[in-house]
């Protein structure tokens, strides 16, 4: 299922994280792993957010997900299931038949 993870980084950790490589490695890791279809990187509600729409093949993955942006950058995370414009058009033809 496409997914639209949504990761607000910790300023003070994040901050060490810069100066010591470890946020580079991070991001790089989880894209390694998510492959995302598109990743973003924002300053949104006062911090450094990321933004990644990627294929969840098993709901499991929450949790190795999560724990990577909670443990290592003390972030605040979401996931939300979101369609492109291809599966909209398709939920849309559902209901009409």
């Amino acid at each position: 299922m496409r997914m639209l993870l949504r990761a607000r980084l910790d300023t003070h950790t994040s901050n060490a994280g810069v100066k010591d490589g470890s946020l580079p490695r991070l991001m790089e890791e989880i894209i390694e792993e998510l492959k995302p279809e598109a990743a973003y990187f924002a300053p949104l509600d006062g911090g450094r957010t990321c933004l990644m729409v990627f294929d969840m093949q098993d709901s499991s993955q929450v949790v190795g997900i999560g724990e990577k942006f909670f443990q290592e950058a003390d972030a605040e995370f979401e996931l939300n299931p979101v369609m492109n414009l291809d599966d909209l058009k398709k939920g849309l033809k559902a209901l009409t038949g």
